[in-house]
Parts: C-alpha cells; structure tokens; sequence
C-alpha cells in the first residue's frame, strides 16, 4: 500500500516527454519572437547612427570651407585618411574617392564597417581659384515619387558635394581594408548609379529589399552639401563673397 501510494505520488509529480517537448516548443516560439524585433531594432539603431554622423561629416566639409575657402579631397587610400592633394587640385583630378576622414576629423566607417564614399565638385576643392557664388557645381541628385518615377532632389548640377554610405548589404562599398564588396545585383538599379563613374550623379530614396521596386531593392545613404546653406555659412564668416 505504502509502495503504490509512493508510485503514484512520483509519477504526478513529475513531466512527461510529451509536456517537456510542448514546453520546449513554447519556449522557442517566445524567444524567436523577442530575436526579430530585437535584430530590426539594432538595424535601425545602425540606420540611426550612420545618418548622424553622415550630418556630422556634412559639417565638418561646411567648418573646413570656412576655414579654408574650398573643400577637401578624397581620401588619399584606405589606409591614409587625409586629402589627396596635388599642388591646388586634387591629385589626378580625382574628383570622388573615401572620405578624408582623418583631414575632417571624423570616423573612418559607417555602422556596418564600410568606408564612406565621397564626391566633390572639382572647382570647390581647388584651393587656388577658391569658389565664388557663382562657381559651377556639377553633382545632381534624384530621388523617386510615390509612383516609382525618378524625380529631382535637387536642382541639376548643383550640389559641390555628397557623402554615401553603402548601407547594411553594403554593394558597391569598401571594406576598411578598402576592399571592394560584392557588386550590387540586377535589381539594385539605383544603387548601381551611385557608385558608377564619374561619380556626379546619385539616387536617394527610402530603402527598400524588394527586388521588383522602382529602382530595385536599396538600402544606402546618401547625404549632399547644399550650396546654398554653405553659401550662407561662408558669408556669416565673412568668407565670402
């Protein structure tokens, strides 16, 4: 009597396999779900970050320019964060390049460790003939419309200079090692035009993965110097006219 009351007691008080698999099922469901938001979250915090200090680095070209009177040239290499300057221009004449991030003062990558890209009109880095209000800029930026077609962000040929981050699938980016990461795939149309030569013409838009958008999926960032607030900037300096 005592042996049997003694068995029954075990066999309540403990877990079957079936309950400890429904358990364990439960379980993962919980933590799956907590795991995306958490990975969309920490995305969004690098989207974030990137994007301030890209608007840090599109200050710190304004502070160079007043300082100096024109705005710096692309990185020397990868490794070597400073203008490549040759004399007045820009060595070669190179015109788009990696930021000069040590010359700025700034970090060298974005939130997913890629180099930041960097085009500059090539009259505003000539430290010789320094720009006017009336010297030419070269650099257009579009964007799309709610209906996908590619509309103007800026006025054509106007911007003196852009930064671009490659963003999270990082196509057409550079390692820190300077690296060339995988070309952008038959969809990404848009971010194929920022990163094709001469390196005067850009797309911003909103990111999205799908392939079969307007201008495929996209994730980069773009941002540009407005030569109007410069302009503004450089005369409160008295830099200008």
């Amino acid at each position: 009597m005592t042996r049997n009351s003694s068995s029954n007691a075990s066999a309540s008080g403990g877990f079957t396999l079936v309950e400890v698999a429904i358990v364990l099922v439960v379980v993962g469901l919980l933590i799956g779900g907590l795991i995306t938001p958490l990975s969309t979250q920490m995305e969004q915090r690098r989207v974030a970050d990137t994007r301030k200090a890209m608007a840090e680095a599109r200050e710190a070209l304004t502070g160079f320019a007043i300082r100096n009177g024109y705005l710096p040239c692309p990185a020397i290499s990868a490794a070597n964060g400073l203008e490549d300057r040759a004399g007045e221009r820009c060595t070669n004449e190179r015109r788009i390049g990696f930021l000069p991030w040590a010359t700025l003062g700034m970090p060298k990558l974005d939130s997913w460790g890629h180099l930041y890209v960097y085009s500059v009109t090539p009259e505003f880095a000539d430290s010789d003939a320094r720009f006017r209000l009336n010297t030419p800029r070269d650099i257009t930026v579009a964007t799309r419309d709610a209906g996908g077609n590619l509309v103007a962000a800026t006025a054509p040929n106007d911007i003196p200079a852009v930064i671009l981050s490659a963003g999270r699938n990082g196509y057409g980016g550079f390692s820190e090692l300077g690296v060339r990461a995988a070309d952008a795939g038959s969809g990404n149309i848009d971010e194929k035009t920022n990163i094709a030569s001469p390196g005067n013409a850009f797309i911003s838009r909103d990111g999205a993965d799908n392939p079969g958008a307007p201008g495929g999926a996209y994730d980069d960032l773009v941002v540009w110097l407005s030569p109007n607030i410069l302009f503004n900037r450089m005369i409160a300096a008295q830099r200008l006219p």
